[in-house]
């Protein structure tokens, strides 16, 4: 930007006009979340709900930024990816957990822990447990 009494200067003119002053603000919000998501993917919330909104936030971002509206185009692919996994890796143990429970043997083990009395006979339930699945 040249003022009438300063002369311009090479990094003036290298700014573009479209970009200058402005930042991205959705992609280091997907960067962001693209990191929570990823360190924590093992909840539901963590993984698949920062994780999609990292996604969500970086391809808008990243769309921008390819249009000339916004900088930082490799910041919200990054964010983007990272959501991504985050996202992947949190639906893999929620289907994870899924199984787990409607398994056989869980609703066994369920079935027995409701109908013992004592800390003894729960013990003897995950002892059974461990030897059903392990088998």
């Amino acid at each position: 930007m040249a003022f009438p009494e300063h002369p311009g200067t090479p990094a003036d003119s290298a700014r573009s006009p479209s970009t200058s002053g402005r930042g991205n603000g959705l992609a280091v919000a997907s960067l962001v979340l693209g990191i929570l998501a990823v360190l924590l993917f093992w909840t539901v919330i963590g993984g698949a709900v920062l994780g999609l909104l990292a996604l969500i936030f970086g391809i808008i971002g990243a769309r921008r930024a390819r249009g000339g509206r916004a900088p930082h185009g490799k910041m919200s692919v990054i964010g983007a990816v990272l959501g991504g996994l985050g996202l992947v890796a949190s639906i893999v143990i929620i289907a994870i957990g899924a199984s787990i429970l409607n398994s056989d043997e869980f609703k066994d083990f369920d079935d027995c822990v409701r109908h013992a009395d004592t800390q003894s006979e729960r013990d003897a339930c995950a002892d059974d447990f461990n030897e059903d699945v392990n088998r």
